[in-house]
């Protein structure tokens, strides 16, 4: 995979480098999401795929990065080690240069709600971005927990962005079973054996609440997908791949509930110069 510098008002797009013709371009948008099983999954309209591109479209919107094409030559993006960190390791490696056009923010005008069973999600008006999330699991080594992220550059990357995905591990027998997560290991997740009760991880846990400040990084990266920075505050209960996007639905469905605006004096801005994520196996 290769983050390139990409020209202004083109968005973040993935190209499928591995297909020849004009349907390998797969732009990162609400609409192009295609499936929300385990992942967020992007689909073009030749049925194009890119999975698993939450981690990454975090770390590009947790670094405020608004253009880049990713060169990527399969149908998933490297899991790295199952956070945002690696990609912002390797962005701010890179470096980011800022575009002689200003940026535009997408501002909430009307709270905007979405509910499915015990799940919900909203969106309510503010002056910044801000996200709450809240999940309750039965498992002990869950439970309960709740965090809140006024998001920044900096918040994003020391409260967020080395926060892993986690599974059970019950879970990851039953999904190798069907020939899937094939990939996985407790190099790339937190899993929770059978009981519920312990972490597997040998070095234990980044942050004493990693599930929650997961969720939150799973968020900033499928509310990426709006197109631009967010002014407004989120809040989810339970949430996850599948009611984010939902949200994004609702909103763009009601053009009163939004306002694309201007933001005064604060350039748009890419990767200084390609840069790779290469993973072998």
């Amino acid at each position: 995979m290769t983050l390139r510098p990409a020209e202004p008002d083109s968005g973040i797009r993935f190209r499928r480098v591995d297909i020849a013709g004009g349907g390998a371009i797969v732009s990162a948008d609400w609409a192009s999401v295609g499936d929300t099983r385990l992942n967020t999954c992007l689909r073009n309209s030749h049925g194009v795929t890119v999975g698993t591109v939450e981690h990454l479209l975090a770390a590009l919107a947790g670094r405020q990065i608004d253009n880049c094409l990713i060169d990527i030559n399969g149908a998933e993006v490297p899991v790295m080690d199952g956070s945002a960190a690696p990609f912002l390791f390797l962005i701010e490696c890179a470096g980011v240069v800022e575009q002689a056009v200003p940026r535009r923010a997408l501002r909430i005008t009307r709270r905007v709600t979405v509910r499915d069973g015990d799940r919900m999600a909203s969106f309510s008006p503010a002056n910044a971005f801000s996200l709450r999330v809240e999940i309750d699991f039965a498992s002990q080594a869950i439970a309960r927990q709740d965090f809140a992220l006024a998001l920044s550059d900096q918040s994003f990357k020391s409260e967020i962005a080395r926060a892993r995905t986690f599974g059970f591990e019950q879970e990851v027998a039953a999904l190798r079973a069907h020939g899937l997560a094939r990939g996985g290991s407790l190099d790339n997740a937190v899993v929770i054996d059978s009981t519920g009760t312990r972490v597997l991880n040998e070095d234990g846990l980044r942050y004493g609440d990693e599930f929650v400040r997961h969720k939150v990084l799973d968020a900033i990266g499928d509310l990426s997908l709006a197109g631009g920075p967010i002014l407004g505050a989120f809040h989810g209960v339970r949430c996850g791949h599948a009611i984010n996007n939902l949200l994004l639905r609702q909103l763009f469905a009601d053009p009163s509930a939004y306002e694309w605006v201007e933001l005064t004096n604060v350039p748009t801005t890419i990767p200084s110069a390609p840069l790779q994520a290469v993973v072998n196996g």
